[in-house]
């Protein structure tokens, strides 16, 4: 379970405006995201990319998780690309 809290909404909205229409969209990305990279700034958070061909005529949703005892949301915002870092490799058997 991932965590947005009412802190961090305000955050994304405020930083990333352009994300505000695209918001219920974050539960898509965490769901079946097209890419999952390690963050190069801290191996505790995982950046979820999932590709949208409808906003601004194609573009990543990027949503960044916290991993720890309790994985929340720390931001989001839209991007033209997967940034550089480590893929990541769920350890879950399927």
């Amino acid at each position: 379970m991932v965590e947005l809290t009412s802190e961090r909404r305000k955050h994304i909205i405020s930083k990333h405006p352009e994300v505000k229409s695209h918001i219920k969209r974050i539960s898509q990305v965490l769901a079946s995201p097209n890419d999952i990279r390690i963050s190069k700034i801290d191996e505790k958070a995982l950046l979820f990319y999932k590709y949208f061909a409808t906003i601004k005529g194609g573009k990543y949703i990027n949503v960044t998780v916290k991993i720890n005892q309790r994985n929340f949301i720390l931001t989001a915002y839209i991007t033209d690309r997967i940034r550089a870092g480590e893929k990541y490799e769920s350890t879950k058997e399927t």
